[in-house]
């Protein structure tokens, strides 16, 4: 068998293939702490453009639901939670925008009518955010709604979709008690979760009664000695929002 003849490697034109070109680690390092840098840079730019703007929206989405969840009252404001109970003020110090608060409306005539309550907890998905008008005086729900939620399309998502569930929470009484399709027994306290999707509803319930477990008795005293309402709605809301974010469904 004949050798092969020796081919050598060239650029195509007979020439010797040319050489690698050689970058400098400290070179290539460089370039990538400058491209690095004007990466966070348009990230703190954007940020500091789309920021405000999604501040105001969720403080609209905050004031849409106070008034859907308390019946449209005809003016509502901030009540911080404390570790001494409810207070008008906020604790010396505190973030007014991310402390945590209730929302106490008032009627025509300045009393008031009751709270608007924030609660969130792990549903089947995701956390599951919403808020909820509630009477301490009576221990009635004005109504539910939500606000956040990534629960299945389709089963989960029905616990802000369907309507027979949403205004089943207007007038229950606590704590809530979540009865299967078919199974109520028409007491004062009772809502039907929704077949298919029961672990989604009955996060909604455990909200609900978690929250005002936790606040108890301090709901009844505030209102008890609440001053009467101001001449319109507190306008430092314009720039609160609600923990977690307040994007609905």
């Amino acid at each position: 068998m004949k050798d092969l003849p020796t081919v050598q490697a060239g650029d195509g034109d007979g020439s010797p293939a040319s050489a690698p070109i050689q970058v400098a680690p400290g070179k290539l390092m460089a370039t990538l702490g400058i491209a690095g840098a004007l990466a966070g840079l348009v990230i703190v730019l954007v940020f500091e453009w789309a920021d405000p703007q999604i501040q105001a929206h969720r403080a609209a989405a905050l004031r849409a639901a106070v008034n859907d969840v308390l019946s449209d009252p005809a003016s509502y404001r901030s009540v911080y939670v404390t570790e001494s109970g409810l207070s008008d003020a906020p604790p010396a110090g505190a973030d007014t925008v991310n402390a945590e608060k209730v929302f106490l409306g008032f009627d025509a005539g300045g009393a008031p009518v009751g709270y608007a309550i924030t609660g969130a907890e792990p549903g089947y998905q995701d956390f599951i955010h919403l808020i909820f008008g509630y009477d301490p005086a009576t221990r009635r729900l004005f109504g539910m709604k939500v606000l956040e939620s990534k629960e299945t399309p389709g089963l989960g998502d029905k616990i802000y979709k369907d309507m027979d569930f949403v205004t089943g929470f207007e007038g229950v009484e606590t704590p809530i008690v979540g009865m299967k399709q078919g199974a109520a027994t028409g007491a004062a306290n009772e809502v039907d979760m929704i077949t298919g999707a029961t672990i989604s509803s009955r996060t909604v319930i455990e909200i609900i009664n978690h929250r005002v477990e936790a606040l108890g008795s301090d709901l009844g005293e505030h209102a008890a000695t609440a001053p009467r309402a101001p001449a319109s709605p507190d306008p430092a809301l314009v720039d609160e929002a609600v923990e977690g974010g307040v994007e609905g469904p």
